[in-house]
């Protein structure tokens, strides 16, 4: 429903009105704080009571003016949708391992226990040669040729905690367009298929009604937990109950909660109502300790399922954005232990990890009494482990849940907001967003010459990429060396919007984090009090007759003025920045 880029820069008239509104804007603002200034300063008797009065409304009237100006400037996108403008300024495991750098994080402990001299080389490696360590010259590794089948696996939706029970989302996996929303009813999640049977318009964008149950707004249809229809409004009360029809019914899917998070099972076959009797999504028992803490994110990323997986399987590519250090990194030995249908382990020196196909990489510290053969405590041991959970959305589209759960400074995480954690998360994953975007164009070449092939289109000579190759080794021998989208898309990637829509935030993270949507909205009324306040300081000490008030009161109020209308404008900032578009360049970090 975005209307700028989909109109107001391809339209000469519409542009410009939206950047000179956006001046006009700018301008009223200043008028209204200039003029409550000018008054404020006169001295009493150069200006008359009724000149006095006429700046005073001025201002008011201005800053009124340019309150309503800024909400006529969403006619030009879409609702709360903010639109860079000139007149604005606007994991792997650090990108990897996806740490915020604003909080002591786990990997900045184990930077703490190696010295810079072991964990960062100054001097750029030697040149490779042909005998150089290469992940290829692993053994194959041996097992029965089964099939991955893509659609008889637990998928993640969302995480619990970002999940309004008051109202229906839409999510789309593998190409299925799913509703998620609470049956109050049965006390459960459901998920059904994100179209009404009557006209196929999205249940998604529908509501939850008095009766507990599923109502599309389109017609009014009705639907319960099972996906039965319930009521029909426009059928006659007296005739047939063709509400109870089969073809009334929407398709209900298998779904669960486990690691604080809903997952659902792709096929609504009835034959899987049951299948969490026999099969369970994989545990990650971190998650589940209350000894642990289990902070939760969730983004969804421009580009493909498989890029996603390889670059949090790349510590090499962190190294090299740690700024001490980003001419030359340092070899990894990194190694594949076992590979197999249920996915592989893998030692990354530091920690062990497991990728457990289709959606979790999870690398987690190796067991250090074990190592050492102290008796250390358990509750003792301070532990973390990282684990992201990828979900393939369509070609080119995935989305990322990412929890870190661990043993210590628990008492952080009941003092600083998720928000605060997710605003250095973002900024980690924006570093890559772009680049990988674009990377995703390269798959064109990957599938000229097959999905089978990808070693002939990259070059991997070290053991760093042990883990991408490991894990493209998986890929083509168990699950056909890409996903199973069964013939939903044609196979063209989508194309690359404009940098600002790309990385935009708001849209592909803040909407769908509760955190992060109520610090954006609390953070926005604050930013409009600041301006209420400045206008409110400079007006009252204009209206104030000579000698109600000292000289020190009144320059306090005009202070008091410029720091909240200086605030208010470093606040806008902050609130765009954070939560709307950040502009990440590589050259300047």
């Amino acid at each position: 429903m975005d209307r700028y880029w989909s109109h107001v820069v391809n339209c000469k008239s519409c542009n410009s009105a939206y950047k000179s509104l956006n001046v006009a804007e700018v301008m009223l603002q200043i008028i209204s704080v200039a003029s409550v200034g000018i008054v404020a300063t006169m001295k009493q008797g150069t200006m008359s009571v009724a000149a006095r009065n006429s700046m005073v409304v001025l201002a008011v009237l201005s800053f009124a003016l340019s309150r309503w100006n800024m909400e006529a400037l969403c006619v030009f996108s879409v609702g709360t949708l903010h639109i860079p403008t000139a007149l604005e300024t606007p994991t792997s495991f650090r990108k990897s391992i996806f740490l915020s750098n604003h909080v002591n994080s786990p990997i900045s402990l184990v930077l703490r226990g190696s010295s810079k001299s072991k964990f960062f080389t100054a001097l750029s490696p030697p040149p490779l040669t042909e005998t150089s360590n290469q992940p290829e010259s692993e053994p194959e590794f041996e097992g029965k040729e089964e099939k991955f089948d893509w659609y008889s696996q637990w998928y993640p939706l969302m995480p619990i905690c970002d999940l309004d029970k008051r109202k229906p989302h839409g999510k789309r996996v593998l190409g299925i367009d799913v509703v998620v929303w609470w049956d109050r009813n049965e006390g459960a999640w459901q998920v059904h298929d994100d179209a009404c049977p009557h006209r196929l318009a999205p249940l998604s964008d529908g509501r939850i009604d008095q009766w507990g149950r599923l109502q599309c707004v389109y017609h009014g249809w009705c639907f319960n937990g099972k996906g039965e229809c319930k009521f029909i409004p426009q059928a006659n009360r007296d005739g047939p109950p063709i509400h109870t029809s089969k073809k009334a019914c929407v398709a209900s899917y298998p779904s669960t909660v486990q690691n604080d998070i809903l997952w659902f099972w792709p096929n609504s076959d009835p034959q899987y109502k049951d299948i969490i009797t026999r099969n369970r999504p994989p545990h990650i028992p971190e998650i589940d300790d209350p000894s642990f803490t289990k902070l939760m994110g969730n983004r969804d990323i421009p580009y493909g399922y498989e890029v996603l997986i390889e670059n949090l399987m790349d510590p090499a590519h962190s190294l090299m954005t740690v700024k001490a250090d980003r001419e030359g990194g340092r070899p990894l030995e990194l190694s594949i232990e076992k590979l197999d249908i249920n996915g592989f382990t893998a030692d990354q020196g530091w920690s062990n990890a497991k990728f457990m196909p289709p959606c979790i990489f999870y690398a987690y510290p190796p067991d250090e009494t074990a190592s050492s053969g102290q008796t250390q405590k358990p509750s003792a041991q301070k532990k973390f482990a990282l684990v992201f959970i990828c979900v393939p959305v369509s070609p080119g589209k995935s989305r990322l849940i990412w929890c870190f759960p661990r043993n210590f400074g628990l008492w952080m995480d009941k003092i600083v907001p998720r928000w605060i954690f997710h605003v250095g998360q973002n900024l980690i994953l924006d570093s890559d967003l772009y680049l990988l975007h674009v990377e995703v164009n390269t798959e064109h070449k990957i599938m000229d010459i097959g999905p089978n092939n990808w070693q002939k289109a990259c070059f991997v000579p070290t053991k760093s990429d042990a883990l991408v190759v490991g894990y493209r080794k998986w890929l083509k021998k168990y699950a056909g060396g890409q996903v199973d989208w069964r013939g939903k898309y044609s196979g063209a990637l989508p194309p690359t919007p404009p940098r600002e829509q790309l990385m935009d935030r708001y849209w592909s993270h803040v909407v769908n984090c509760k955190s992060c949507n109520s610090a954006y909205k609390s953070l926005n009324v604050a930013e409009v009090m600041l301006q209420i306040i400045s206008v409110a300081s400079v007006g009252i000490v204009a209206t104030m007759k000579q000698g109600t008030m000292s000289v020190a009161a009144r320059n306090s109020m005009v202070v008091l003025a410029v720091l909240s209308f200086a605030l208010s404008r470093w606040l806008a900032h902050f609130i765009y920045k954070n939560f709307r578009y950040h502009g990440y360049d590589h050259a300047f970090r």
